[in-house]
Formats: structure tokens, C-alpha cells, sequence
């Protein structure tokens, strides 16, 4: 039995259960500061643990960026966010402490690229990137089971692409300007229409969902041609916006222009909508969970 934390800017999702995607408890922690949020996050196991229940090892998938290499003094902690009071916060140090049991630590968007692996769109998969289109854009590679890491963690959402050849907007990120996140996110939109995805109607509707499927697709190329994965799996707010996949697909196509010529990359599922929606976060820190048993690093 595990516990997991989807550490996320707006709300830490706290979970026990399985790493086959039984959830037994949960609970919703609103973020505030750093201590409030981590202490009642921290009483929601201490309360399960005083029933009976038998927490094996901890899963946390973080909004980032966070350190991960354990050899690093700052390992386990989220680094230079522009989340305010947030930056150098310790995530796994915290639960170690309490609870004295190896704690899996990755992004929120790798623990659901794990989840939709084992039990989503990407079941049987070797290899496949799980992107998430929402407040912001994150990418997870998966790799014969594992998170494909480097010296950090990935950031496909501030992949550079080309412009839309009618687009003047100048872009949300606040580093790159018209990076992928910066032209595509769900603040994207709602700064390009006024009003939120969700709330967009007809022509709007129609063409928040061509620009950012344009993106989108031409995002979908570069992590191509960098990692010739199995599949794309697209989730988060965003990815319901109708239209938005037939989209990327015709401007993937279009992007890739013939190159390589391989069939799969036409198939229709070649790009696919998650399987697991809201469940895949919190699921795949109970897979972190698991993996952190084989791999324990009791530190930070």
C-alpha cells in the first residue's frame, strides 16, 4: 500500500492505495504557503496511518522545476518556480522525516505518463510522450517503463516552434514569449480571446482549436524527430477542445512533410487522448511510489 501527493500549483491531490490503480483514500489540499500546505498534506497520512493503514513507501509528482538528481544538495525540492514563496521549498526531506520510508520524486506530468503507460492510452507501449495541455504544457518520455531523464527533467512545453502565418500574438511565457507554452497554453487563450477554452463558442471555438492544434502539431514534430516515440498521448484541460487533435494530426502531417515516411505516424492513433483524465496524476504517484521501493533514495 502507497501513499501519493500530485503536487500541483493549485492543489495537492493526496492518495493511498495501489500502484495497479486502486485508490482506497483521497483527499484535496488547497495551496497556500509552503508549511500549511506541506503540514496538512502530511496529517492526511499520519491520520490514515493511526487507523491501520500501512503506508510501503510515499510517490510525489510536482509541479516544477524541481531537482532530481540525488547526488545534489537541493535534491527533492522544487527550485526556481515563479510560484511565489515556493522556490527551494524541500518536497521529499518533509516526508522522509515523518515517515522514515523511500519516497518516489518526479514531475506531475511524468507520474501521469506513467499511469497512461500502464493502465491508459499507452498500455503495451515500449516507448511513447505523454504531453499535457492545460495552465501550462509538460511532456514526459517513457522508455521501456522508466521516465526518460537527463540532467533535469524535460521541458517540451518551451520547445521553439514556428509561428502560424496570421499569428501576431506575441506569446504568455514569461522567458521565451511565443515558446510552445507560451502560444498554446490555456492562458494562451484566454489572453488571445478574453475568456477561457472552456467558455469559447463557434468561430472562436473553431479557431482557438486550429491555432492551437497548429502548435501543437508542430511541438508534436520536434519531439519526433528528437525521440522517435511510439505514440503521442495528449491530456489535461485543454486536449477536450473540440477539434484541437484533428488539428495537431493535419499539421503534423503537413510539419513532417514526408520525413521519415513512416506509416504509424498517420495512423489515428498515433496521437491519442489519455484514458485516465483526472485519475492519471494522482495514479502515477502511486507508481513512483512502487518504483521508489526497488530504487530507494532516503534524502533531501
Amino acid at each position: 500500500m502507497f501513499g501519493g501527493v500530485e503536487a500541483g500549483g493549485t492543489k495537492f491531490v493526496c492518495v493511498i492505495g495501489t500502484a495497479t490503480g486502486e485508490i482506497v483514500e483521497t483527499m484535496r489540499v488547497e495551496v497556500t504557503g509552503p508549511d500549511e500546505t506541506l503540514d496538512a498534506t502530511i496529517d492526511f497520512f499520519r491520520r490514515a496511518i493511526a487507523t491501520g493503514r500501512r503506508l510501503d513507501a510515499i510517490g510525489i509528482g510536482s509541479f516544477g522545476p524541481i531537482e532530481l538528481r540525488p547526488g545534489n544538495p537541493s535534491y527533492g525540492s522544487i527550485t526556481t518556480t515563479p510560484k511565489a514563496g515556493w522556490s527551494g521549498t524541500p518536497l521529499v526531506g518533509p516526508f522522509v522525516k515523518a515517515f522514515g520510508v523511500p519516497v518516489g520524486f518526479d514531475t506531475d506530468v511524468n507520474a501521469a505518463a506513467l499511469a497512461e503507460g500502464r493502465l491508459g492510452a499507452a498500455r503495451g507501449l515500449k516507448s511513447f510522450v505523454y504531453l499535457t495541455l492545460g495552465t501550462g504544457i509538460g511532456g514526459g518520455a517513457i522508455i521501456d517503463g522508466q521516465i526518460l531523464h537527463g540532467l533535469g527533467h524535460s521541458e517540451m512545453g518551451h520547445l521553439a516552434v514556428p509561428r502560424h502565418p496570421d499569428d501576431d500574438f506575441a506569446g504568455v511565457c514569461p522567458f521565451h514569449g511565443d515558446c510552445l507554452e507560451g502560444m498554446a497554453s490555456g492562458p494562451a487563450v484566454a489572453a488571445r480571446y478574453g475568456r477561457r477554452a472552456e467558455h469559447l463558442e463557434g468561430a472562436e471555438r473553431e479557431s482557438a482549436a486550429e491555432l492551437v492544434g497548429f502548435y501543437v502539431g508542430a511541438g508534436i514534430r520536434s519531439i519526433i524527430y528528437a525521440l522517435a516515440p511510439e505514440r503521442i498521448v495528449i491530456g489535461g484541460g485543454l486536449s477536450a477542445l473540440p477539434g484541437l487533435v484533428a488539428a495537431a494530426r493535419a499539421e503534423l502531417d503537413r510539419q513532417l512533410a514526408g520525413y521519415p515516411r513512416l506509416p504509424e505516424h498517420g495512423q489515428p492513433d498515433f496521437i491519442s487522448l489519455a484514458l485516465l483524465g483526472g485519475q492519471a496524476g494522482p495514479v502515477g504517484t502511486l507508481i513512483l511510489a512502487e518504483h521508489a521501493i526497488a530504487r530507494p533514495v532516503l534524502g533531501g
